[in-house]
């Protein structure tokens, strides 16, 4: 998990960050119907809800081609907006995790959530264009391509 380590290390803004229970965390995979990967079980029980204001910045400063994250979800956030989002015309079968700044979402797939995993790929959800496409083979490498110079 040092990917995680390192990318909150990195781009977790100072406000303090509230570690998530087991059980909260439990109790929303039992709502979802769905395992979340363990790594991002990880990233929320040990840091809990990172917000990453600076990773804009570097993006543009850089000109690097990935898409950037804002804030991770809250866990009622999770569950609540990834039934508004397929109501608003996202494709079904996604759970939402993280924001980007204009609106757009970073989710796994309910397939990929079906049993339990250690690491699992990670989709990108453009609002405007109400399209879902891959971004990462796994939740970890998609940190880590932050984590690079």
């Amino acid at each position: 998990m040092k990917s995680i380590d390192l990318f909150v290390k990195n781009w977790g803004s100072k406000s303090s960050m509230v570690p998530i229970k087991s059980h909260d965390i439990a109790e929303l995979e039992a709502r979802l119907q769905a395992f979340l990967p363990d790594s991002f079980k990880y990233l929320i029980s040990t840091y809990g809800l990172v917000h990453t204001p600076n990773v804009l910045t570097k993006i543009c400063d850089l000109g690097v081609g990935i898409s950037e994250v804002q804030d991770f979800l809250s866990l009622e956030d999770i569950f609540s907006l990834s039934k508004l989002y397929e109501m608003g015309g996202m494709p079904k079968g996604h759970i939402l995790f993280a924001s980007d700044c204009k609106g757009n979402m970073f989710c796994f797939t309910l397939s990929d959530c079906a049993s339990q995993q250690i690491d699992i790929p990670v989709w990108f959800y453009n609002q405007q264009l109400r399209t879902v496409e891959k971004v990462s083979n796994s939740f970890s490498e998609w940190l880590d391509q932050f984590n690079k110079p």
